[in-house]
Formats: structure tokens, sequence, C-alpha cells
């Protein structure tokens, strides 16, 4: 049995925190507000495809982590919030995160929140991770919606080829236990190409949906608006260069081949923006124009959309 501490239990925290709970693993979960207290008065719901798990959970926020948890109660770490409020609970949790060597795994968008965490606890405690073709949300305090395979792949950030990595053996008994409460785990000896390539697909549509309120099926099957969304990727894929990653049209075509084959999902962001929470936005497109500055490139398509949406066009 594993104890797992996961920070952040929204849709995509809160699902993975179920079926690990429900496979018999400690899980504690982190969460404020309403949320926070329909999981301690009533537990966790989850909705996912035709199943119904229901979990009371030790949940708590932040000073409560801090106060009656010790870091090394934990196997490890995972951390599930939205990319805008890594910097902060970074911040937050520093000193009590030092007490302990315990790993940390991000399974958040972009390419810049392993960069943050091992800035604050040392590159040797970082785990990287994506949450794959997995749609959640939190449709009312204590209660999660989820959809999709909701794979995770996860790996040594930053990867070190050739070498034998302390990280390995967690990350296989991590990989078992996931793949115990259902959850289909891969380990990648790259974990940062895989993050890139989810950039790919991620700023190719969460952005433009935010911007025109439509799911992944509809702008991906319409004519105009697949235009935009190929651009967005291609730019993804050229920006990555300055990360020291390769990636072509090959990538960009399987990517795009990918997301056109999903079902129509409401990406985050879109639910973000009618929900009038913050974006992503500086996490996913932000990173593609930064990097694409960088190296003397123009984004156009990534540029206009994302200015669009920071003067709350759309």
């Amino acid at each position: 049995m594993l104890s797992i501490l996961m920070i952040g239990a929204g849709g995509i925290g809160g699902y993975y925190g179920a079926r690990l709970a429900e496979a018999g693993h400690r899980v504690v979960l982190t969460a404020r507000g309403a949320h926070l207290a329909a999981l301690q008065e009533k537990g966790l719901v989850v909705h996912y495809q035709e199943r119904l798990i229901e979990r009371h959970l030790p949940a708590v926020d932040h000073a409560a982590l801090m106060r009656d948890y010790q870091p090394a109660d934990f196997d490890a770490i995972v951390i599930t919030l939205k990319s805008t409020a890594t910097k902060a609970v970074l911040n937050e949790l520093a000193p009590w995160l030092a007490q302990s060597d315990v790993p940390v795994l991000s399974l958040q968008n972009g390419v810049d929140n392993e960069p943050m965490i091992a800035r604050v606890l040392g590159e040797s405690r970082v785990l990287g991770g994506l949450a794959v073709r997995i749609g959640g949300h939190v449709v009312e305090p204590g209660v999660v919606e989820a959809e999709g395979v909701a794979q995770i792949v996860m790996g040594e950030w930053p990867c070190i080829p050739g070498e034998q990595d302390a990280r390995r053996p967690l990350l296989e008994i991590l990989q078992n236990a996931f793949e115990q409460a259902g959850i289909p785990t891969a380990v990648s000896d790259d974990i940062r190409y895989e993050l890139w390539r989810k950039l790919v697909i991620n700023n190719g549509v969460n952005p433009i949906s935010a911007l025109t309120g439509l799911d992944t099926q509809s702008l991906t099957r319409h004519p105009q608006f697949s235009r935009i969304v190929y651009g967005m990727m291609a730019e993804t894929a050229a920006a990555a260069k300055v990360d020291g990653l390769e990636l072509g049209k090959e990538d960009v075509d399987e990517m795009f081949g990918l997301i056109t084959s999903f079902n129509a999902i409401k990406t985050s962001m879109l639910v973000d923006k009618e929900k009038g929470r913050p974006l992503e936005l500086d996490s996913i497109a932000g990173a593609v124009l930064r990097r694409s500055e960088a190296l003397g490139i123009d984004a156009p398509y990534t540029a206009t959309v994302n200015a669009l949406l920071e003067h709350g066009l759309g």
C-alpha cells in the first residue's frame, strides 16, 4: 500500500485520488473553499463514464497539511493543480517540503512546472508527468466528473540519457500501483519530449476553444478553425527547439490526427472561461510565445489568439 498526497483535488486529482483509494492506497487530498468543505462533510464523489466512485478521504487545506502531516508521511506527492497556481503553492509549501526528500510528481499542463519545482526542491526530487486523454472537472463542491482513457505518462525530470537514475525504482512502484488501480500508466525515458508533445495538442486546442466556445471535435472538423489549430500546433513544435527538442511535421501531423480522433471534449481552458476562473494561458500559449521570441521566430496564430483572450474577447 502506498501513501499518496494529492495537492489539488480538482477534476484530475479527484479522479486519480479516488481510483488509488479504491485500490486500497492511503490518499490525502488538498482543496479549499466550498469544495474542501464538501469533501470533509460528505466525501468525494466521482462520476467516470458508467461508474460512480464514492470515497471519504482525508481532505485538508494547506495550513492543516503543514500542521498535521510531515512530507515523510508520504511515498510520493502528486501535484494536480492548475499551472497558474504552481508558483504560489511552492512558495507556500517550500519550508514544509524541505523537511523531507519525498519525490514530487507533477501532472499539470505545460512545460514550465517541472523546472519551477526543481528550482525550489532540487532536480533529484522531481518526477515529470502528464495526464493523457482525460477530461475532468469539479461540477459541484465534492463532485467530480471525468472521462477519457485517463492515462498517466511519467518519468525522471530531467532525464540524463544512459545513466541509471535513483528515481526509476519509485517510478516503477508507482506505475504498478496506478495500473492495479485501473489507471493506464507508462514510464518514459524522455519525459520532456512527452510534455512537449502534449503542449503541441494543448496549445492547438485550448486557447482557440476558449476563444470560440467550441469543443475539440467542432474545432478540428471546421474548415477554417482546423487550420488555426494545426498552425498553433506547428508553432509549438518549432518553439521546442529552445528546450533542445526537435519536433517536426511528423509529430505535428500525429498530434493533430490524435486530437481529431477524440470524442468531442470541452477543453479545460474553455471550462475555466465559462466559470470565470483564471486561464492557463501563460503556461500554454505564453510558453510557446516566450520560446519563439528567444528563437527569433514568429508565432502569428498563437500570438493572435493569445492577444484576443488577454483582452477579454471571444
